[in-house]
């Protein structure tokens, strides 16, 4: 005789995982574009910021040998250099990008505005915070000091660097949830503003939820987001829901300033047996 075992996690959230820049700082996800395309201006191949922002989430040495990837940039590179582009070039570009990276990465450390509420709401809750990037530990090691003076300190912080592959796999995010002591995966929530990022805590097991306005999809600064009309955000926002929603997202907000009311519905969900 056969006995089905049926078994749900009915909560509590224990967890959540945040992207950094574009989701915790840096309204718009500017840091990485600037450098991205600070490091191609100089080397001759400028590209444009559609083209810099189509790897976003990766890791920065993989991010670089992406646009180096694209039928254009390779072409251009090639036309420029005379050179086809190989590992050794993207080995150099990344030496070359990383200062760059670290200079960007202080100039838009900024907390996303409603992010100190929700980091105090979990806190209130008892839900655990952690980071995880596709910087380096040398590109964060300046930005850490700046989100604590700010009242961000999340008690787990992975970088890409850190863990055999980074986005889309879900090593950063287990990672985080080790050092974080979780006892479920389906108590867990990752936050990203890139579709790699949602990915990455999809293969973790774990709730998604994607950030559209503040990130990467929108990519405005918070000014620039201000100054467009409503109907101009309406068409940026709708475009960056459907994209999230097809990558398979359980939810989409506009910023993290939103997120409190997601974690109580997934808790309602997770109390009657749902699961990511």
């Amino acid at each position: 005789m056969n006995y089905l075992y049926s078994r749900s996690y009915a909560g509590p959230v224990e967890a959540v995982i945040f992207d950094w820049a574009g989701t915790t700082i840096d309204f718009g996800s500017l840091a990485p574009i600037n450098a991205f395309c600070q490091l191609f201006e100089t080397n001759g191949v400028p590209i444009t910021l559609a083209e810099a922002r189509e790897p976003m989430g990766a890791e920065k040495r993989e991010h670089i040998a992406r646009l180096l990837a694209m039928p254009r940039v390779r072409q251009a590179w090639i036309d420029t250099h005379g050179e086809t582009p190989d590992e050794s070039l993207v080995d150099r570009l990344y030496n070359d990008f990383v200062p760059v990276q670290i200079a960007a990465i202080a100039n838009r450390a900024t907390l996303i505005p409603g992010a100190k509420a929700t980091f105090q709401y979990l806190s209130d809750n008892g839900i655990k915070i952690g980071a995880n990037t596709g910087y380096s530990q040398e590109m964060v090691a300046e930005l850490l000091p700046l989100a604590a003076e700010q009242g961000y300190q999340p008690a787990s912080n992975v970088c890409a660097t850190d863990v055999p592959r980074g986005r889309p796999y879900p090593h950063m995010t287990l990672k985080n949830m080790l050092e974080l002591e979780v006892g479920a995966v389906q108590g867990v929530v990752k936050v990203d503003d890139t579709i790699t990022g949602i990915e990455e805590g999809l293969n973790a097991g774990c709730w998604t939820v994607g950030v559209a306005v503040s990130g990467n999809e929108v990519g405005l600064d918070f000014p620039e987001w201000q100054a467009l009309s409503e109907s101009e955000q309406l068409n940026y926002k709708a475009k960056a829901y459907r994209r999230f929603r097809a990558a398979g997202a359980h939810y989409v907000i506009d910023s993290i300033a939103d997120l409190p009311q997601v974690i109580e519905d997934i808790e309602a969900r997770l109390s009657i047996g749902e699961q990511p």
